[in-house]
């Protein structure tokens, strides 16, 4: 599995949908397309929240950011990442 950052931005209409029932939906939408959250921050800025998240590959995360934009209104923007450690081994 490989890492991923979804940064989320919030829509008016996502404001006015924010509760618990909808997190765990979003969740079950992340597991359904192959997914797992490892945790999740509110952020202050140009994001309004971040998802850390493991999922097969591209295809995976790109099937979980539409189905959350079309559940939540909230629009993601999802970077692979890899550790350091990772890193300087394939700079070696």
């Amino acid at each position: 599995m490989a890492k991923f950052f979804m940064y989320g931005k919030y829509t008016k209409e996502a404001l006015g949908g924010i509760s618990a029932d909808r997190t765990t939906k979003a969740l079950d939408v992340i597991a359904n397309a192959g997914g797992k959250v490892n945790s999740m921050y509110a952020l202050l800025g140009k994001y309004d929240m971040v998802l850390i998240t493991d999922f097969p590959g591209v295809t995976e995360v790109m099937k979980a950011s539409v189905a959350l934009n079309k559940l939540t209104n909230i629009s993601f923007t999802s970077f692979p990442a890899i550790t350091i450690e990772e890193f300087d081994k394939i700079i070696a």
